[in-house]
């Protein structure tokens, strides 16, 4: 099982990054998903969760009305498009096989993250 998330960068106040996040060794399209992230001295912090198809996502309200969350499943990946990106968005981004209904239970190892830095 691997979770390869990419796509992270330095970027402006207000600017936007699209992450991805590619699974391999499980049926991705059977997983519900979730991004994750941790600033520098803080816990890891859920972000946002899609379920298997697609159709049902939800947001921690630090990041709702600017973070979406979005799946391919026929190329095993799942995206984050980040808009109005702030300074305290600041983290390594991991992304995870979750339980919908709680995004606490993870289901797959971590993998390696993704740094985004948003400068002020």
């Amino acid at each position: 099982v691997q979770l390869q998330a990419s796509g992270g960068g330095l970027v402006q106040t207000g600017g936007s990054l699209r992450l991805s996040c590619e699974a391999s060794g499980r049926l991705f399209s059977s997983d519900d998903m979730g991004w994750f992230r941790q600033a520098p001295g803080n816990e890891r912090e859920f972000v946002a969760a899609i379920n298997w198809s697609g159709v049902g996502t939800y947001y921690a309200d630090s990041v709702k009305g600017r973070f979406t969350i979005s799946r391919d499943n026929a190329k095993n990946t799942l995206y984050l498009q980040m808009n109005s990106l702030r300074p305290e968005d600041t983290a390594v981004y991991y992304c995870a096989a979750i339980v919908y209904s709680d995004y606490s239970r993870v289901l797959s190892p971590w993998g390696q993250g993704t740094l985004v830095t948003v400068s002020s």
